[in-house]
């Protein structure tokens, strides 16, 4: 048995966990909450503390979580399974943090980097078939966990703030990228226009869909469920796919320092649309599917100035392991949105392509 920080131990005796807690070790590479593994002598499960500053309602975040948990197994879907605690609650909330449990999915595997476009294609039929599963799902019953999450606009706003204020005196040594994402400025409100006129329909989205969210069968290589719903809300189809695109299609970690590493796969973006289209092939409109490439673009362009706002305003928001982690994971956002814009006619031609296939 290994020595267990005596916080942990506090908060995992709260929860009805199966057999003696042998190690509570930190697991995983996620931005926003901190995240252990337990190990017991009888399973093992997922121990989570909720970054509380980012997702202030914790009440109504673990009640979307569980209300789409639970009709997700409704229809034999696997998905994460919470844990309640002691006293039957979906968390608990202490001086230490708010902290909540899963059970540990076992023997699934999953990717922060896809080179195999069966596996990316595989990611795609996922996520699609999560849209088909919460198609019926009531939206209206969700809080917004986080305001404006995939709003571009807003996004932007906050950027400009951001560069306005300096408040760590950095804008000067990164203004060709602060230039970059101000030149983008006249395509930022398509996707928030449509769901405001209704030509994008609104539907239930995860609204984080990298490729690491989805876990595997580590025999078969088929996706079994889908993790990390705390943004799980209504939005755009486009945001789901223009995220997993711009995780997914690249050649590269988002935070890789050498950008002739860094590329867009076109091979990639076809493999990822075939799944997720295929899956959306009775539901998507013909409006959607047109703009599956600039969903791509606009994910990477907000992500991009997302992580150069929080590097100016001294990074409080993601997680980083150096002073310019955020202007690295910047950087290589604008390579990308540079190698989509000169594939438009390649990625529109792959949407058409596949938009037939899926129709025969």
């Amino acid at each position: 048995m290994t020595d267990i920080d005596a916080t942990l131990a506090a908060v995992a005796s709260r929860f009805p966990l199966e057999g003696t807690v042998e190690s509570i070790a930190p697991y995983g590479d996620g931005h926003i909450n901190a995240t252990y593994l337990i190990t017991t002598t009888e399973k093992r499960y997922i121990l989570q503390r909720m970054n509380t500053s980012i997702f202030p309602d914790t009440v109504h975040l673990m009640r979307n979580i569980e209300l789409v948990t639970a009709f997700l197994r409704e229809r034999g879907q696997e998905t994460l399974d919470i844990i309640r605690t002691n006293d039957g609650a979906t968390y608990i909330d202490e001086p230490s943090g708010a902290w909540r449990v899963y059970a540990f999915i076992e023997h699934t595997i999953s990717y922060n980097l896809v080179t195999d476009a069966a596996v990316f294609r595989g990611a795609g039929a996922a996520f699609g078939e999560f849209q088909n599963q919460l198609a019926n799902f009531d939206a209206s019953q969700l809080t917004e966990t986080i305001a404006h999450f995939h709003d571009t606009p807003h996004r932007f706003e906050d950027f400009k703030a951001a560069v306005t204020a300096d408040v760590k005196g950095r804008a000067a040594s990164c203004q060709p990228e602060i230039d970059f994402y101000m030149a983008h400025a006249n395509v930022y409100d398509t996707i928030t226009t449509g769901l405001a006129d209704g030509t994008i329909p609104l539907r239930v989205t995860h609204n984080d869909t990298k490729l690491n969210n989805i876990l595997m069968d580590e025999t078969t290589g088929k996706a079994r469920a889908i993790i990390d719903l705390d943004t799980v809300m209504p939005g755009s189809l486009l945001y789901d796919f223009g995220d997993s695109i711009r995780f997914g299609a690249s050649t590269a970690l988002e935070d890789e320092q050498d950008l002739d590493k860094v590329h867009f796969s076109t091979e990639l973006f076809r493999a990822y649309t075939e799944g997720f289209v295929g899956e959306l092939r009775d539901s998507i409109t013909t409006r959607e599917a047109e703009l599956l490439p600039m969903g791509a673009m606009m994910m990477t362009l907000e992500c991009g100035m997302r992580f150069l706002a929080d590097y100016l305003a001294g990074d409080t928001y993601f997680a980083t392991k150096y002073p310019e982690h955020n202007l690295v994971r910047s950087r290589t956002q604008i390579k990308l949105v540079q190698e989509m814009e000169t594939k438009t006619d390649e990625t529109a031609s792959i949407v058409a392509d596949v938009m037939r296939e899926a129709s025969h």
